[in-house]
């Protein structure tokens, strides 16, 4: 489109033109983000032709598995591919984060980035321009030297999410419906065709998210532009059972729609493969965690209190709890949600007597991240500091033997992986007092909750209710010239960044934990690293979301199953 009055002028570039430390191997970078993506759900799509262009791609490039994060969510995945760095480094392992000192959740925003830099600003500092759409973790946008705009935990478009924020203007003339909503409609009677609606709805976000980026991309120019398309992974998380092998016979209605929907995204892909190729740019496709089917949830507090390490208060405030919590959630009162003190309260909402726990798991989703009641740590802390590393050792031994029954009535265990942080992400602990005091890795097909119900440790969900949820395997697909040819490897996506920083000949900064994948350039690039930049941005500990933006958020991750 011709450009017209009043558009808000390009950021200025760096004075110096764009610095390639090396020989590039890619003039451009077109990143393609498919949110919870597998080979599991592709391949056989691949197989039976329903989607061209991604089998194009693969065909003609090297693919793999991408391995996840641990945990393998959205915001401590992306953050790991824009840094190249772990989650006890950048410092985002979930949505929410725990302050042991006051005992509150807040969510995780850009402002707990500022002190790392992040593959934006390493390619801005040398010259080079770049376009994100609807990355995770980009919220509020930052500015960098291009454009951004912000992803899904963006609270509504009434807020700055674009930069620079005249562009958000631009984007709601031209796409007056451009949303951060995601809820999928339920009604009691709404069978097909509301699924249908809700399928559609995916549908033409991805080819919204197609005409945004070639519009930004023309308007601003890059050398690296990336879209995440987000609603894969909701997709996922609400038709999991028309996929799923083992029921997907059940709905062959809503199954072959579903299907259909991933044949739109290939058409998107389509699209974007195009305007790749009309700008001599490469093209890297990549998730940030794969998917699976959601069979049950586990309830870690329940064994804690089970074995005498947690106590709820007495008296009925269980139940109190969570009557306020439901009412709250029915009525929508503005200022008697979970936030209305500000951040979130854990102590209230859990109904647990803190003066007689040693420890709970203070916030879930695919993990579970409990704390130790810390004398000295927390304000309610009893556990003298000399016993810490024995009762965490004795919680993990606990945590790693606890078994149930499936339903098909076989002994499992409840969780496959019981780490300590500093141990799993090779960090210290020191100033690092968001980090849990051990990590809990479910079973395959269990998510985590911190709330109690009911007796028993986990709850198995009827074939009728499965949904989807995350698994460790995602995917990466990479094309263009100098890129191996029907190569399928195995990659970690920490590697991601220094692996697109070495197309693009640019050094990667010595303090990346990640590093160039193996085997996918034919023949092999030459990369070096440079002494990283500190950091100059200030670190910024104000609260991001007003009381009511936050339940809305709250609202939109419960809806995807991410919180209670």
């Amino acid at each position: 489109m011709p450009e017209s009055a009043g558009q808000t002028a390009p950021a200025p570039a760096p004075a110096d033109r764009p610095v390639r430390d090396l020989p590039a191997m890619a003039e451009r970078v077109l990143i393609i983000g498919l949110d919870g993506a597998t080979w599991d759900v592709l391949d056989p799509l691949i197989e039976r032709g329903l989607m061209p262009h991604l089998q194009a791609l693969v065909a003609g490039g090297t693919s793999g598995v991408l391995r996840s994060t641990v945990p393998p969510i959205t915001p401590a995945a992306w953050t790991t591919f824009m840094t190249g760095k772990s989650p006890g480094t950048h410092g985002i392992i979930d949505f929410e984060r725990y302050d042991v000192r006051t005992g509150k959740l807040s969510f995780n925003t850009t402002n707990c980035l500022a002190g790392v830099r992040t593959i934006w600003d390493i390619l801005g500092d040398k010259g080079l321009r770049i376009g994100a759409v609807n990355v995770p973790m980009t919220y509020p946008p930052t500015p960098v030297n291009g454009f951004m705009i912000s992803g899904f935990e963006t609270p509504g478009t009434q807020k700055e999410f674009t930069y620079p924020p005249g562009l958000k203007d631009e984007i709601l003339r031209r796409w007056p419906d451009y949303s951060f909503k995601n809820k999928w409609r339920r009604k009691t009677l709404g069978g097909d065709r509301l699924v249908a609606d809700n399928i559609a709805d995916v549908a033409k976000s991805f080819q919204q998210g197609v005409e945004v980026t070639r519009f930004c991309g023309e308007r601003f120019g890059w050398d690296v532009l990336m879209i995440v398309f987000k609603l894969v992974d909701n997709l996922q998380h609400k038709t999991w059972k028309y996929l799923d092998e083992r029921t997907r016979g059940r709905w062959p209605r809503r199954t072959e729609m579903t299907e259909r929907c991933f044949g739109e995204l290939d058409v998107a892909l389509g699209g974007l493969m195009e305007y790749a190729r009309g700008r001599q740019a490469h093209v890297f496709i990549m998730s940030d965690h794969g998917h699976g089917s959601l069979d049950g949830r586990s309830q870690p507090n329940r064994l804690l209190m089970d074995w005498g390490y947690l106590r709820l208060r007495e008296g009925g405030a269980q139940t109190r709890t969570r009557a306020g919590n439901l009412l709250h959630r029915w009525l929508k009162k503005k200022h008697r949600g979970k936030f209305a003190a500000g951040n979130f309260d854990v102590e209230h909402d859990l109904a647990v007597d803190f003066s007689c726990t040693r420890a709970c798991v203070m916030h879930a989703g695919m993990n579970g991240f409990l704390y130790i009641n810390l004398k000295g740590r927390q304000a309610t802390g009893i556990v003298e500091p000399d016993e810490y590393e024995l009762l965490r050792d004795e919680l993990r031994e606990r945590f790693l033997s606890a078994t149930c029954t499936d339903p098909a009535g076989r002994t499992i265990n409840i969780y496959k992986a019981v780490h300590k942080p500093e141990e799993l992400y090779a960090c210290a602990r020191r100033d690092r007092e968001w980090l849990p005091d051990l990590l809990l890795v479910p079973h395959d097909g269990l998510s985590v909750v911190r709330k109690i119900r009911g007796r028993r440790p986990v709850t198995w969900l009827p074939s009728r209710r499965r949904e989807g949820t995350h698994r460790e395997n995602g995917i990466f697909a990479a094309y263009g010239p100098g890129v191996a040819v029907g190569k399928r490897i195995h990659a970690d996506i920490i590697d991601s960044t220094p692996t697109i920083l070495a197309m693009l000949g640019v050094c990667i900064p010595d303090d990346m934990e990640g590093g160039v994948i193996g085997g996918i350039f034919d023949p092999p690039i030459c990369h070096e690293t440079e002494t990283a930049r500190a950091v100059s941005r200030p670190v910024s500990n104000g609260e991001v979301y007003s009381e009511e933006e936050a339940q809305k958020l709250t609202d939109r991750l419960r809806d995807l199953g991410y919180l209670e």
